[in-house]
């Protein structure tokens, strides 16, 4: 400890960074980051060439193929950016100089100095994003050591080479958040919400819930039920001016609320949904 923390160095710009994160832009400039044809034509490629390890996974942890390839290729670039800046400092940065989250990142910092002690990893030579996520799933250290996990056949678990684990680690993040196969995710709901109660779920964010009944009722909406019972997310995602502005609503199901498990934003799980529509369209 004395010699990680030796001479460690306070890196302004990830202060800066942090305060200029993409899921503050609007919906339709934040889906043109990631949904472009480059990715779609890709993702495709990876269905196809990891089927049989994509058939493995949906087996055992029953998540869908097109949804671990999509993350996989948002967190990414299906592994070719993987984040440049050293994850040590990085982390001791937002613990030491980010007062708003200081308490999490200590967290951080702690299981990340752990994660490395357990898997004989050099602290220092760990390299990832401005918010210290790292390899190609872009897992913070918490959750690394909860969800990441090995399955290419040995005990070690390797996110930054092995595909096996990468994309299994994944979907097991997926599944331990009751993803359900083959289940619904999303569905459009119109560009108007007509109850006040949707209107108050919707402001209040990614965790807050509503009955599906009272979704149908209020919209005017015929829509599957969820497979479990569980109530929906109401999500509004900005529209183009340039195609009339406002907003095109959503009603979230458990599936897509696993997603914003991953990463608590209604934009990243509707950018995640939409592109792995657009991966599967000609996939089989």
């Amino acid at each position: 400890m004395d010699r990680l923390f030796t001479n460690v160095s306070i890196d302004r710009k990830i202060l800066e960074l942090m305060d200029r994160q993409y899921e503050a832009k609007p919906y339709y400039e934040y889906r043109q980051l990631f949904i472009t044809p480059a990715v779609i034509a890709l993702g495709r490629e990876k269905l196809l060439e990891y089927k049989d390890l994509l058939d493995k996974i949906e087996n055992r942890l029953a998540v869908n193929r097109e949804i671990v390839i999509a993350i996989w290729g948002v967190e990414s670039r299906f592994g070719t950016h993987q984040g440049h800046y050293p994850v040590f400092t990085t982390l001791n940065t937002l613990f030491d100089a980010y007062p708003r989250r200081s308490t999490f990142f200590r967290k951080e910092l702690v299981q990340f100095l752990l994660l490395c002690k357990e898997n004989q990893i050099n602290p220092l030579d760990v390299r990832g994003s401005y918010a210290g996520a790292f390899g190609q799933t872009q897992f913070i250290p918490s959750s690394f050591r909860e969800y990441a996990i090995s399955f290419d056949g040995n005990k070690d678990i390797d996110v930054f080479s092995s595909v096996d684990d990468i994309l299994a680690s994944i979907a097991n993040y997926l599944h331990r958040f009751h993803w359900t196969l083959n289940a619904p995710v999303y569905r459009d709901i119109g560009h108007e919400l007509k109850s006040q109660q949707l209107v108050d779920v919707s402001l209040k964010g990614w965790r807050e819930r509503v009955d599906w009944l009272a979704v149908c009722k209020a919209q005017g909406v015929t829509l599957p039920p969820p497979p479990d019972g569980t109530q929906l997310s109401i999500v509004g995602l900005e529209v183009n001016p340039d195609d009339g502005g406002g907003y095109r609503y959503v009603a979230g199901y458990k599936n897509f609320q696993a997603i914003t498990e991953w990463n608590h934003s209604n934009r990243y799980a509707m950018v995640i949904s939409e592109l792995a529509e657009a991966i599967k369209q000609t996939s089989y």
